[in-house]
């Protein structure tokens, strides 16, 4: 496993977004907690996470106790793991996703967070998504008065804009380490915000990373195999004898040093398989070859 830098904190160069193993279709415990370890067992220190991460309805942080449990239960060492949640969006029972930015809301709900992870103090709390009906400076305000006061150690964006970026570090100065975007070869809407982040040397962690990337290339080729985008990766995948995934994160770790992707995960092969991309090493033609590709679209 390679590491990157986020904040003052080495972690594993592909993290694991934690999500699907607490929404709609998650898998059971036993599995859910198997697939935690396995990513353990394959080095990831990154563990991606949400209050809002549960079924629609249901009482906020089930996945944020499974990460707990998850961590108790493993066998080995996870003094280096850095669990990194985030607050400002709900799940009401009609399963949409809700926005509270509110100052008050966000120190509660990170309080409730730092209780459910069972911490001395959140490793990394990220604000899920600005909330268009609070001043964005007031909820960044929340961020600060929360390192301040120890319940967060570092602090992070999600689903933010350039100028919500410059924003924060005016606010936050060193202690904003990263920003979450959704991020992929099929959805590259924040290419500003990437660049912007390799700049600034904010980690850049992009969510979704594997869109559009088909996770089987059997029976005939797939639509998402048959647009060149997607073709160039499954054509490296072949000539390398890995999967499409990796090769996807692999391009991905390219893109900036400070690029640490959190694919989702709901099985152990599965993170194992992501897990690999971080020592897999793309030529220079390979890299021209998916940038091409990528850009073609």
């Amino acid at each position: 496993m390679r590491y990157r830098t986020l904040g003052d904190v080495q972690v594993s160069a592909i993290g694991l977004g934690a999500m699907p193993l607490s929404l709609e279709g998650r898998p059971d415990e036993a599995r859910a907690l198997a697939t935690v370890h396995a990513a353990l067992d394959a080095g990831v220190t990154l563990l991606d996470t949400a209050d809002s991460y549960h079924l629609p309805g249901a009482e906020p942080g089930h996945n944020e106790l499974l990460l707990a449990r998850a961590l108790a239960t493993y066998g080995g060492d996870t003094s280096e793991v850095l669990v990194a949640t985030k607050g400002g969006r709900g799940r009401p029972a009609d399963g949409s996703w809700t926005v509270n930015g509110d100052p008050a809301h966000l120190k509660a709900a990170a309080e409730a967070s730092l209780k459910r992870l069972g911490v001395d103090a959140i490793g990394l709390y990220q604000l899920h998504k600005p909330d268009p009906s609070v001043p964005f400076e007031e909820s960044v305000g929340a961020l600060r008065d929360l390192l301040d006061a120890g319940t967060i150690r570092l602090a992070g964006l999600s689903n933010a804009d350039a100028g919500q970026i410059r924003t924060a570090r005016t606010i936050l100065g060193d202690r904003l380490v990263c920003v979450q975007n959704q991020y992929s070869p099929a959805v590259r809407d924040s290419d500003p915000e990437l660049r912007l982040c390799a700049g600034l040397g904010l980690a850049f962690l992009p969510w979704s990373p594997l869109g559009g990337i088909s996770r089987s290339s059997l029976d005939g080729p797939s639509r998402q195999e048959r647009e060149p985008r997607f073709a160039a990766f499954h054509a490296v995948a072949d000539e390398r004898g890995v999967s499409p995934q990796q090769v996807c994160l692999a391009w991905l770790l390219t893109q900036s040093p400070t690029v640490i992707p959190i694919p989702g995960a709901s099985r152990p092969e599965t993170i194992r398989d992501s897990a690999a991309a971080a020592d897999l090493e793309l030529s220079a033609q390979e890299r021209a070859r998916l940038d091409a590709a990528v850009h073609s679209s």
